[in-house]
């Protein structure tokens, strides 16, 4: 379990964390969602151990994270952030087997190799194994980087926006397999999303964050809900549930004249059901 006490963080004026306290249990994908500028990440860098908070505490199975002292403490972590350029000369291959950058040695195990393959292969993407990284797009550096993450066999893994710049496809690839992993491995999976639709279907546990509170936690289908997402977000929104009970949030298009332009609610329900 990965708990947070009393946290506060500051920049200047800005407030980013305000005396936040909860858990994080193992087992379970945890989805942190809130406006721009809210603290998400840097609440994740707190948690790695790159921020030291003004106060509070970060512990982990009981064992307290001391910053002056965290190479012990990231051992423990898979982390993808937000900044995915790749400008090193350096294969694909090469880039994922850094996730096991203290096993390195000038002569490279094979059992080591095979396990940076298998992990390549279980998110599609094998065939680029050789490839400059320095060629690839966005969204498959941005895949890269999860399978380097996964390379680190983490009790906990951090990914800040990891569906930024991936298709659809492999939005649905990247976070079914954490999905699957987390709760197999019984990983503490926390993961910042700014979709609140991906949120709610993956999300074991939704936090929301806003001007340094936790303004709710829970199930995304006990919290969601448009009064939510108006307090959070400033925005009419609707909220609907799939034959699997997993909401849905559409915010309804303005019309010209700036009035929302609102789907009647029998019919936004079949289109979901269907």
């Amino acid at each position: 379990m990965l708990e947070i006490r009393d946290l506060s963080l500051a920049f200047d004026d800005l407030l980013l964390a305000d005396r936040l306290s909860f858990q994080l249990q193992a087992g379970k994908t945890h989805v942190i969602i809130g406006p721009n500028g809210t603290g998400k990440s840097s609440l994740l860098k707190v948690l790695f151990g790159d921020i030291r908070p003004q106060s509070g505490e970060v512990l982990f199975d009981g064992e307290r994270l001391d910053y002056r002292q965290t190479g012990h403490w990231r051992q423990r972590f898979g982390y993808m952030p937000q900044d995915i350029r790749l400008d090193i000369g350096l294969t694909v291959l090469e880039v994922v087997l850094l996730g096991q950058l203290d096993a390195l040695s000038l002569k490279l195990r094979d059992p080591l190799i095979e396990s940076a393959l298998r992990a390549l292969d279980r998110i599609g993407l094998l065939h680029l194994a050789h490839r400059d990284v320095r060629t690839l797009s966005g969204g498959q550096c941005q895949m890269i980087l999860f399978a380097q993450a996964l390379m680190r066999n983490p009790r906990i893994l951090m990914l800040d926006e990891p569906v930024s710049a991936l298709d659809l496809h492999f939005q649905q690839v990247l976070l079914d397999h954490l999905d699957q992993q987390t709760h197999r491995q019984n990983w503490v999976s926390v993961m910042v999303l700014h979709d609140l639709n991906l949120a709610a279907q993956y999300a074991d546990n939704l936090l929301v964050l806003k001007g340094g509170r936790l303004i709710a936690q829970g199930a995304p289908a006990a919290i969601l809900s448009p009064e939510l997402v108006h307090e959070v977000y400033g925005v009419s929104a609707e909220v609907a549930y799939d034959q699997q009970g997993v909401p849905f949030v559409r915010t309804p298009r303005r019309s010209r004249s700036g009035q929302s332009v609102a789907v009647p609610e029998t019919q936004a329900r079949s289109a979901l059901a269907g």
